[in-house]
């Protein structure tokens, strides 16, 4: 009896094995293919920039709450100056980089880039954590995940704490080639850039 239990399972196995042979990785929405794809979305590979004027600014960029970080750091340096003429509202602000915020910037940008009056420094990466649930209904799905901020470079570490996680709810659809991710616009559910815009720190 027991040896036809064990050629039974094994038959069925073998039938398993036969079936699956020909599928594909995306057929499931599993947590490892939720993972590889949301990874590799540009929201985790493309780095986050921060566009830091110097020079004279309007009231309406500054005090922005990075700029009084950069500030706080004693990287920048800010007093009141005459509006230009198409600069509302007043006052308007001269901001300088100190000899410490020079330095910091050289860190993080290319010499060439570092003389302008507007740098765009990259000053952290989106760092995937773990998906952290999965809901299915038909061709449709949802995937919850977690995920943080990988800092740069010094002026990175101070806009952007790698201590906080973040919860994004990201949609996907299977297609007649698989499971996919939705990117841009989408029909229903929410793309990879809305989960990241629309993500909570998880408390």
């Amino acid at each position: 009896m027991r040896r036809k239990q064990i050629q039974a399972a094994t038959v069925l196995l073998t039938l398993l094995l036969i079936a699956c042979s020909a599928c594909s990785p995306r057929d499931f929405l599993t947590r490892r293919l939720a993972t590889d794809l949301i990874s590799a979305s540009t929201g985790f590979k493309v780095p986050q920039r921060f566009t830091l004027q110097t020079g004279v600014v309007s009231s309406k960029d500054y005090p922005s709450p990075e700029y009084i970080v950069l500030q706080y750091h004693g990287w920048i340096s800010a007093t009141t100056a005459p509006c230009p003429r198409d600069f509302a509202p007043p006052p308007c602000w001269d901001i300088l980089l100190t000899p410490s915020g020079v330095d910091a910037v050289r860190a993080a940008l290319p010499a060439e880039q570092a003389a302008t009056f507007l740098l765009t420094i990259p000053v952290a990466r989106r760092e995937f954590v773990a998906v952290t649930g999965i809901s299915k209904q038909g061709n449709s799905g949802d995937v919850e995940f977690a995920w943080r901020w990988r800092p740069l470079n010094e002026i990175g570490a101070a806009l952007y704490s790698g201590d906080v996680r973040y919860k994004s709810v990201v949609g996907f659809r299977n297609y007649d080639n698989g499971w996919r991710m939705i990117e841009g616009v989408p029909r229903s559910g929410q793309s990879i850039d809305d989960a990241i815009k629309n993500a909570e720190p998880i408390p």
